[in-house]
């Protein structure tokens, strides 16, 4: 049995016993969450595919951590303009572990 979910305007594909990144989520680590978005759902033979989402499917999830990827470099650079300019972004995620997938 898998599921496709919608994290942070991305989608997985999960499974039970994964563990995935996606966008921070605002929980402690260590507390369970539940995904309600949960765009399809596969057991077997069986495909449901939501009108967006699947009614009264759930995804639950436990908070393994929080973090911040590692940085890109931007840089932005005008040949013979004297222009030159540099950032930096670290993007935050949280890493959770697939726990449990419930159908209605």
């Amino acid at each position: 049995m898998y599921a496709v979910i919608k994290s942070g305007g991305k989608q997985y594909k999960v499974e039970k016993g994964d563990k995935l990144k996606v966008e921070k989520i605002d929980a402690e680590a260590g507390k369970d969450i539940k995904i309600d978005d949960v765009l399809m759902l596969v057991d077997g033979e069986n495909v449901t595919v939501g009108t967006p989402l699947v009614k009264g499917a759930k995804v639950s999830a436990t908070v393994e951590s929080h973090g911040r990827g590692p940085k890109i470099k931007i840089v932005k650079f005008r040949r013979r303009k004297h222009h030159r300019k540099q950032m930096g972004h670290r993007q935050a995620y949280t890493e959770i572990s697939i726990t449990e997938i419930a159908a209605s």
